[in-house]
């Protein structure tokens, strides 16, 4: 008897070639909003190395490589051994009783006046596997969701009773109106339910979403389109099982490249800088007073002179999929 297919299983994806800065890159599509990249051709089963910086991003083909993020929504790149320093940690917790901020699907940089262009989320090639997912489904997809699988008795509460949550509605909404409704279902669903009752809610929202969490590969980036003119992503930690805690876990790194990852005679925007510190500082009491952020500090080795007028190269033109 042939299996039975479900949101998260699906038949193995046929591998194909992608051209890309003067590369043939071995890559496969397994949803319609996911490319991997699983290592130049002839060179997948060879240790890792540092193709992401040494080829995918130097300046001449990062806008065309950022365009390719903005076209698919998540760009995966396997095998990459990186010691790069503009990332960072990771920050948040989570607790058998209450959910982290990190839980609830998000886009990054929601607190600064100006989100992103995109996040990478990568797990660094460390002794101990990483053994909590990341699920990333696209924003549209996420809400619709988050309405198909609520409770009713969620459904009927006053937030939530009055607004149009039909699928054609849904479907017609701007960001701002996705967010607003996300917005409410996320507050209400905190209110009413335990942290396990909404970790299995959320964990129907993956499926519903048809979310992408393949479990984590060490060495692994994850570039998630986070608002753009493409498709806009979101994305979450996502415990498949019963939080006990205190079971090891690989730890994850992230950095916003569009932003900090700056090509030759960029500086760092100071208004930006403080926007990317109020997105860390989700445990501002865990910092003493008049403390510089650990993203601040981290950052201003990469800082170019003052005098220097930004450039950028003409960027190549982004691959055609």
């Amino acid at each position: 008897m042939a299996p039975t297919l479900n949101a998260h299983t699906h038949p193995a994806p046929d591998h194909s070639v992608l051209d890309f800065a003067n590369r043939q890159w071995r890559v496969r599509r397994p949803r319609p909003f996911v490319l991997v990249i699983e290592g130049e051709v002839g060179q997948e089963d060879t240790a890792p190395s540092d193709y992401l910086h040494e080829q995918l991003l130097l300046p001449e083909w990062r806008e065309a490589f950022y365009q390719l993020v903005d076209a698919t929504g998540l760009v995966v790149c396997l095998n990459v051994q990186t010691q790069h320093p503009t990332y960072r940690d990771v920050r948040g917790r989570s607790s058998k009783g209450r959910l982290s901020q990190g839980e609830y699907y998000h886009h990054d940089g929601c607190t600064g006046p100006v989100k992103p262009r995109f996040v990478e989320i990568r797990c660094p090639i460390q002794p101990q596997a990483r053994g909590v997912a990341t699920a990333v489904a696209p924003h549209h997809d996420v809400v619709k969701a988050m309405v198909q699988v609520l409770p009713a008795e969620l459904a009927a509460t006053p937030a939530l009773a009055e607004m149009d949550m039909s699928p054609d509605a849904i479907g017609q909404m701007d960001v701002a109106a996705l967010d607003h409704l996300q917005g409410l279902i996320t507050r209400t669903v905190r209110k009413k339910l335990n942290a396990e009752g909404a970790r299995s809610y959320f964990r129907q929202v993956d499926a519903a979403a048809n979310a992408y969490f393949e479990p984590w590969a060490l060495g692994e980036s994850r570039f998630i389109a986070n608002t753009n003119s493409g498709i806009t992503m979101q994305h979450r930690r996502a415990y498949q099982a019963l939080h006990t805690g205190g079971v090891a876990n690989g730890h994850l790194v992230k950095r916003w490249p569009n932003e900090e990852l700056l090509l030759p005679g960029e500086v760092v925007d100071p208004a930006f800088l403080a926007a990317l510190c109020s997105e860390e500082d989700d445990e501002p009491a865990d910092r003493p007073a008049g403390e510089v952020c650990a993203l601040a500090q981290s950052l201003k080795p990469f800082h170019a002179p003052t005098s220097a007028k930004p450039t950028s190269p003409t960027p190549a033109p982004a691959p055609n999929l």
